[in-house]
């Protein structure tokens, strides 16, 4: 099953998310769920917020995965939408 995580960034918390980004890429590395996922940007061009998508078994799955996030663990994100997603295209 294909889980959207649209995470938005605190205001001001590109430090944190500089701070957590190794942690959050070594832990994308290890759980091996990850589909695809990058960060989404401002209108400067800084980071701002994340869409992850995930390949689990369902939604409680997802939830757990994004819970475990270490940039949720630094409390980087103001908010978190768990969608689940159909790929259409690419």
């Amino acid at each position: 099953m294909l889980i959207a995580l649209i995470c938005t960034d605190k205001a001001g918390a590109l430090d944190t998310r500089k701070a957590n980004r190794d942690a959050h890429l070594a832990y994308i590395a290890e759980t091996g769920v990850v589909a695809m996922a990058g960060p989404l940007l401002d209108a400067a061009g800084d980071m701002a917020g994340s869409l992850v998508i995930l390949d689990v078994a369902d939604a409680a799955a997802a939830e757990s995965w994004a819970a475990h996030d270490p940039y949720a663990k630094a409390g980087l994100f103001s908010d978190v939408r768990i969608q689940p997603w159909k790929k259409v295209i690419g």
